[in-house]
């Protein structure tokens, strides 16, 4: 995901970077950067390194909130800065990351999928972030910034309102993970009913593989008991260190409802603003630096794998160039044609986890079609013999609540397997698809091993799981006027049969559907990111392509001007590549 943060081309509503230049060093290694890859003309890599250098300046670290949504994230935030800045609601409503950082006076700006910035103020940024307002992020936008005159915040620290897991809304997970490898600390937010999840508890595992400071929330604790809290913290507590193999933070409850409102106790909330002083006072340095050093040894990598290219493009006669170029396009175009032996392996990997899943799924329906019998006759004996219409409504809701207490506990453990099983598939589809870029290299495409970070998971190659839920109440009601006429004319002719046919068809019929949500959606996750991967290595042996040709154009121009061009050049070269490995 690009960094959209911070962009040098706007005017800055908070403090200029000269006045916050906390890490002259290392503002001044990426400008410089961005000044020998723009002399270079690579213009993408220049644009990166401002970017960074600005956020490096102002020493801005980003404090990510994640956690499910519902979980009072966003009213979190608002309670913390002490302004209702970022929308809150009973439904999922961010839709796109919102940044928090600290500016004079309160203002808002977002970031549209073309890099421009638009300023909007704060009671517009709902009509940007939010799902009612902008679904699905049908507006387009990249990602969105408030600036806060928080004291919190005036010492570089920046908060981040992450889209929520387990949203309805299909995007938002996929954004939200597409964030982490920007998140330099995080306040991990989950409660008590329920207690951290799946999905959740794979973003917060994700999240805390790339940072050490995780800072741990218990919100809405005025909505739940002592008990309650109590055996919630201990669970999170030990599934968080087992899975990051490492001691966790004392968990803090708070209210944030209750803050906002400035009522009730204020429980750990003084212990919470302390961690987060702690946190910029003592980490915040080495948060800013460390995302300083991991963005410039990547752009570097990447400028020099340029030069590289050029310089080789100078050495070499222009018919090889022309000659490497041609091969290097029919080993493309060949290699376009060998990806259908990789989607063969994806596929052979779809199936197996399909066949899995079928598997598991036969074998709770068949536990399930028993139990829910012998459950359905009982719910019949029990149900009294009244009017058609109203015999129909009481055994439509029976069924229902049967299909739930069969279906829900089974598909809690299948979703976990569910997420399990993806990340694994996940990780295998990135295995291979590397080891296919390994074999081109191999076969005449040497400039992949310049590429830094050919594919990684972090990319974002995951997405989202998207349950499809079959409504367990819309069906309780006769579906028309004439249904409910018969219902109520039959009654003393055998009505109850057929209501009580149609009841147990309606039965087994939500428990085939919905016990089939997880296989489809793990299927589906797996195509989407099988799409995603097959798609990142067209455009990867595109860039390769075109990094050559760009190469080989002002090679050509060099040589047109003679032997004393091509080795001032060629000593130019030389200058840039010595520049770029010292700034490391």
């Amino acid at each position: 995901m690009r960094d959209y943060i911070g962009s040098s081309t706007v005017p800055d509503y908070g403090i200029s970077p000269v006045e916050a230049s906390k890490f002259p060093d290392g503002a001044s290694r990426l400008s410089r950067l961005a000044d020998l890859a723009q002399e270079l003309g690579a213009e993408p890599v220049a644009e990166k390194a401002r970017e960074l250098a600005l956020r490096v300046a102002e020493g801005r670290f980003y404090v990510a909130c994640v956690g499910q949504f519902k979980r009072g994230k966003s009213t979190l935030l608002n309670a913390l800065v002490g302004h209702n800045i970022v929308p809150t609601g009973f439904i999922p409503v961010t839709a796109v990351p919102t940044v928090i950082r600290f500016g004079e006076e309160l203002h808002a700006r977002v970031r549209m999928h073309d890099g421009s910035w638009q300023d909007v103020s704060v009671s517009e940024l709902k009509e940007y972030v939010t799902e009612e307002l902008n679904p699905e992020n049908i507006k387009g936008v990249d990602g969105a910034e408030a600036f806060v005159p928080s004291h919190l915040l005036s010492s570089g620290m920046c908060f981040v309102d992450t889209p929520g897991l387990g949203s309805v809304f299909t995007g938002n997970t996929a954004t939200t993970q597409a964030f982490v490898p920007h998140i330099d600390a995080a306040l991990v937010v989950v409660g008590a009913d329920p207690p951290i999840v799946g999905e959740e508890l794979a973003l917060v595992e994700a999240v805390g593989r790339q940072v050490q400071d995780l800072i741990l929330v218990i919100n809405k604790a005025d909505r739940t008991s002592d008990q309650e809290r109590a055996a919630a913290i201990q669970f999170t507590r030990e599934v968080l260190e087992r899975r990051l193999r490492r001691l966790m933070p004392e968990a803090l409850e708070v209210s944030a409802a209750e803050r906002i409102d400035n009522r009730g106790p204020l429980r750990d909330w003084d212990k919470l603003l302390t961690s987060l002083h702690h946190l910029v006072e003592v980490s915040g340095t080495n948060l800013v630096r460390a995302a300083c050093d991991r963005g410039l040894q990547h752009l570097r990598e990447q400028l020099l794998a340029i030069i590289q290219e050029d310089r080789d493009a100078l050495e070499r006669p222009v018919e090889e160039s022309e000659r490497r170029i041609k091969l290097m396009k029919e080993t493309i175009n060949e290699a376009e044609r060998s990806m259908r032996e990789l989607s063969f392996l994806f596929m052979a990997e779809q199936q197996r986890i399909s066949d899995y899943f079928v598997d598991r799924r036969k074998q709770f329906m068949s536990a399930a079609s028993k139990e829910s019998e012998l459950e359905f006759v009982a719910e019949l004996a029990a149900t009294p013999r009244s009017f058609g219409p109203r015999y129909r409504r009481r055994l439509m809701h029976a069924v229902q609540k049967i299909s739930r207490e069969l279906v829900t506990p089974w598909l809690k453990l299948e979703q976990d397997e569910g997420e399990r099983q993806y990340r694994a598939v996940a990780s295998r589809f990135a295995e291979m698809a590397n080891k296919f870029l390994e074999k081109l290299a191999s076969a005449g495409l040497g400039e992949l091993t310049r590429m830094p970070h050919a594919l990684d998971l972090d990319k974002g190659f995951r997405v989202r799981s998207r349950y499809t839920f079959e409504d367990f109440i819309g069906t309780a009601q006769p579906p028309s006027p004439l249904r409910w006429l018969a219902d109520a004319l039959l009654s003393l002719a055998g009505g109850r049969k057929i209501i009580t046919k149609e009841a147990r068809e309606f039965l087994w019929h939500l428990l085939e559907t919905n016990s089939s949500r997880v296989h489809n959606d793990v299927l589906n996750r797996i195509q989407e990111s099988r799409d995603r991967l097959e798609v990142e290595i067209r455009k990867l042996l595109h860039e390769i392509s075109r990094v050559a040709e760009q190469a080989l154009e002002r090679a050509r121009k060099v040589k047109e001007e003679g032997a004393p061009a091509i080795q001032s050049a060629l000593e130019w070269l030389d200058r840039l590549e010595r520049d770029v490995a010292a700034l490391g």
